[in-house]
């Protein structure tokens, strides 16, 4: 089932319009990456769990950002540990991890609904030959796959771990790539008979 990850709230970042927050995301993104200091990383940190409370997110919240990245996390971490050393792996970790939330942040206060209509509205500004349509579809199926494939990371980690297997990296990715290789396709089966009947 196709879910979205907004969480109900009327705070002043629930109610922002979707294009000042994807506005002040991508400014949040590009300065963490642009200026590699750690007083930025911290000042970042503290602008995320500023959202998160002003937004009346629970700590479960942010970890749920970053729990389906966890293994990408440890393995990013590792190779700077041995190319760089702790002080910069751990910058760097702590770098995608603050992004990952800061992402989610916007997931967690914008209804899907919300965030399509913000995309079509900034298209009736495209030229006439740019597929709105198309595109508005593309996003609205990237947005709510995240969710679904979350889910599924969640349902298969508990299965593994469940039959002893937690640690075992095939056992984990492999039902996890089947089966949203196989909503994909469910999906596009969907789509495409819409198209037909229409």
């Amino acid at each position: 089932m196709l879910t979205e990850l907004y969480v109900v709230g009327q705070s002043p970042l629930h109610l922002a319009p979707p294009a000042l927050k994807l506005g002040l995301l991508f400014v949040y993104c590009t300065l963490l990456f642009v200026i590699p200091h750690p007083g930025v990383l911290a000042i970042g940190a503290v602008l995320v769990a500023l959202g998160y409370g002003l937004s009346g997110l629970k700590a479960s919240h942010a970890v749920m950002a970053v729990r389906p990245a966890f293994y990408v996390l440890v393995i990013i971490f590792a190779v700077q540990l041995w190319l760089e050393g702790p002080g910069m792996a751990a910058y760097i970790v702590a770098r995608f991890a603050c992004l990952l939330m800061a992402a989610s942040l916007v997931t967690f206060t914008t209804k899907a609904s919300e965030f399509i209509d913000g995309i079509l509205a900034a298209l009736t500004y495209a030229p006439a030959w740019v597929p709105k349509a198309k595109i508005a579809l593309a996003m609205s199926l990237v947005w709510r796959f995240i969710p679904m494939v979350r889910g599924i990371f969640d349902e298969v980690r508990e299965a593994q771990s469940a039959r002893g297997l937690g640690r075992n990296m095939t056992a984990l990715f492999v039902p996890i790539i089947v089966r949203t290789l196989k909503s994909a396709d469910e999906i596009s089966e969907a789509i495409h008979a819409r198209s037909l009947e229409d």
